[in-house]
């Protein structure tokens, strides 16, 4: 073999290793108050998801993801990968004082990424983080984000739409890498982030990138979509939000397929993760009719019991997720941001505590869990939660067996030798966060929806 000829097999090897080493694209896509119950492949009985489900069956189901059960406290421990107790994080209002500057800051996921090259992009709900920084002072390249929640139309047209007449919250400008923009009478504020997304992705094909998908679905208020139709006569206000709840459930879904019709169009799909799930427990006025097998999840969004923290949550990864798998592992949000960095290939970061454990090895297929407990947290109320066993912060230990349905306090001598083991294995965990030592919601009314 001649030198030449030598040389240009190294150069087609160390390009195809290049090629093989490249990191995925990440795509995590995070529904706003939609509960392990109203998605169809986790056997919702009224809701259909047929994208989602599609989703799941291409990849991967988790059955026990667990996060904050309120939206703000929720999405500072996915983009930290830290529990509230330590970055402040422990009510709605405490989370506008997260950290952004100086010894103390906290670091969040668009700038881990961007030490393996990853362009980032946050579109949808921020409004919990604003007055601690702005996406972009966060480290998203691009954004494009509103105030509040369950922004769908802009207020002239939301109110002929709505019950009474009356619109919550300001959905009449959203902003664009720092410009703000008013909402045109007719445009649904979903398909504008849609097409912001599809815009944002065409442009960074080369790839890698972060997508950071916030929808405005289904947070309340419940309002018309563009595919409902007329009012049927004699319609009650009851039966009107159930059927509204369901073309809502049903338009988000549309929207996760369009955008993964997007990415195989762009022919990005084989080399892009795609993680979604919810960002707390389904709200109070949805629980009641998110039923599995005619049976209430107990909790809902704001509670400390099994509704209000567990998520849906499906991972699907071409090639690299086993298809159909369900894993029953007990996982927080906490673990995201050591998830993505190490599909990035880049370290958490540095001088501080990450509580999370990367997913990799289970996205993989793999048997070993990470973790045997998840952590939750709402202002000063915390549980640490096994498999079939919860422990919270007044040392009450609750028998999961027959979760998410039901949760049953076991007084300390009962239970027998498996629940003492349990007790002592939850309270060595707590006993090793130390949560009542961290940040504490002081002048909150317990429910974590205020606070200083």
């Amino acid at each position: 073999m001649t030198a030449s000829l030598r040389n240009l097999l190294t150069l087609v090897c160390l390009a195809v290793s290049s090629e093989a080493a490249a990191p995925p694209n990440i795509v995590y896509i995070l529904a706003d108050d939609l509960g392990f119950a109203e998605v169809s492949c986790n056997g919702a009985d009224l809701l259909r998801t047929p994208r989602i489900d599609a989703l799941a069956a291409g990849g991967m189901r988790f059955t026990r993801f667990y996060t904050s059960p309120l939206c703000g406290p929720s999405r500072a421990q996915i983009l930290t990968g830290r529990y509230p107790f330590r970055t402040g994080a422990v009510s709605q209002d405490a989370c506008k004082s997260v950290i952004r500057t100086g010894e103390k800051a906290e670091v969040m996921l668009p700038s881990v990424l961007k030490q393996a090259g990853y362009a980032t992009a946050m579109i949808g709900k921020w409004g919990q983080l604003t007055p601690s920084g702005t996406p972009a002072e966060w480290g998203f390249d691009h954004d494009f984000h509103f105030k509040g929640s369950g922004m769908y139309w802009n207020s002239r047209t939301a109110r002929p739409l709505s019950d009474d007449g009356e619109v919550r919250g300001d959905p009449d400008t959203y902003v664009v890498d720092g410009k703000t923009v008013a909402v045109k009478d007719g445009e649904y504020i979903p398909d504008l982030l849609h097409a912001d997304a599809v815009r944002w992705l065409e442009a960074r094909r080369g790839g890698p990138f972060f997508l950071y998908y916030s929808l405005s679905h289904i947070h309340g208020d419940i309002l018309p979509t563009p595919d409902s139709s007329p009012a049927p006569a004699k319609e009650g206000k009851s039966e009107r939000r159930r059927r509204l709840y369901r073309d809502n459930v049903a338009y988000m879904d549309k929207l996760v397929g369009k955008l993964i019709d997007e990415l195989e169009r762009m022919k990005l799909r084989d080399g892009t993760l795609i993680v979604f799930m919810g960002d707390n427990g389904s709200a109070k006025n949805n629980a009641e009719t998110a039923t599995i097998g005619g049976r209430r999840v107990v909790g809902e969004k704001g509670s400390m019991k099994e509704g209000g923290a567990l998520v849906p949550f499906i991972v699907s990864w071409p090639g690299v997720t086993p298809a159909g798998k369900v894993s029953s592992d007990v996982a927080d949000s906490s673990d995201l941001l050591p998830t993505f960095a190490d599909v990035a290939g880049v370290a958490t970061p540095a001088g501080r505590v990450v509580d999370g454990r990367s997913l990799v090895s289970r996205f993989k297929g793999g048997t070993g869990s990470p973790r045997t407990w998840a952590f939750c947290q709402l202002s000063n109320s915390f549980y640490v939660r096994e498999a079939d066993w919860k422990l919270d912060q007044a040392g009450v230990l609750h028998d999961m067996r027959e979760a998410p349905f039901s949760e049953v306090a076991v007084p300390p001598g009962s239970g027998g030798a498996e629940a003492d083991a349990a007790r002592r294995r939850l309270a060595e965990a707590l006993a090793g966060l130390n949560p009542s030592a961290g940040v504490r919601d002081v002048g909150g009314d317990g429910s974590g929806r205020s606070g200083k």
